[in-house]
């Protein structure tokens, strides 16, 4: 009953993903959604970017400390191993549709592009930068990511070993394919408001941040391995001539 229950959960937690990652797509892109980056109820301009600030950080909290191993250790104390990954993501889609609820527009416009031809390419890499993001996912173990796999395993009663990282397809051309989706994603506006420019800076930043200590991770369980691809491939932008090659990870 209990490996059961813990599948099933593995499910809600996912769908619970789904549900925001779509949501996230319509709410940067301002796609008909009844609040996105640009468009909601109005108000003063300083409450809303100490509002808009504070969701990020709170998205970013919650996004980045509970990835660290130190806590998964301490979590698992908690919760089921085999629930840690699921409960993560539902917690992380819980934080971004606060986000989503409570997220105040910063009125004024940066940019905004009024060419078709302009306006069709933007969307173009909009639309291209969530492809990528999601597709990368399914370069890592789709289902291992988001917590299905574990539950699985435990549901099967069979031992769960992560997946061994290989350097293949995109993965060997940049290091964070996933997070170069999401950056192309949130930048990718015709018109840029002063609200969308607060969103996608702080998303970026947190990009960034993030990515160091997930490196930081890697490395400590990886050890040279990993040092070595992280020499030879990119962080974010892919260089042509550049390729990890099959030793450079195990």
């Amino acid at each position: 009953m209990l490996r059961a229950l813990l599948l099933g959960y593995g499910l809600l937690c996912y769908l619970a993903f789904l549900a925001a990652f779509g949501y996230l797509v319509a709410f940067a892109g301002d796609l008909g959604v009844p609040r996105s980056v640009s468009a909601g109820p109005p108000g003063p301009a300083g409450p809303a970017l100490a509002a808009d600030l504070a969701l990020l950080a709170l998205f970013a909290a919650q996004h980045s400390l509970m990835a660290r191993p130190g806590f998964k250790r301490a979590w698992t104390r908690i919760v089921p191993p085999a629930a840690e990954r699921s409960t993560y993501v539902l917690l992380s889609s819980l934080a971004l549709a606060l986000l989503f609820r409570c997220w105040r527009p910063i009125p004024g416009t940066v940019w905004e592009l009024r060419q078709p031809l302009a306006q069709l390419a933007v969307r173009a890499v909009f639309w291209a930068g969530a492809a990528l993001a999601l597709a990368s996912s399914f370069l890592i173990s789709h289902a291992d990511l988001f917590g299905l796999r574990q539950a699985w395993c435990r549901f099967r009663a069979r031992p769960y070993r992560e997946p061994a990282f290989r350097p293949n397809w995109v993965y060997a051309r940049v290091r964070h394919p996933l997070m170069l989706g999401f950056l192309a994603t949130f930048w990718a506006a015709p018109r840029m408001t002063l609200g969308h420019l607060v969103f996608a800076c702080g998303t970026s930043l947190y990009i960034l941040a993030g990515t160091l200590l997930e490196e930081r991770d890697l490395l400590r369980a990886l050890g040279a391995d990993y040092a070595v691809y992280r020499r030879r491939v990119p962080r974010f932008f892919p260089v042509p001539w550049r390729r990890a090659g099959p030793r450079d990870c195990p």
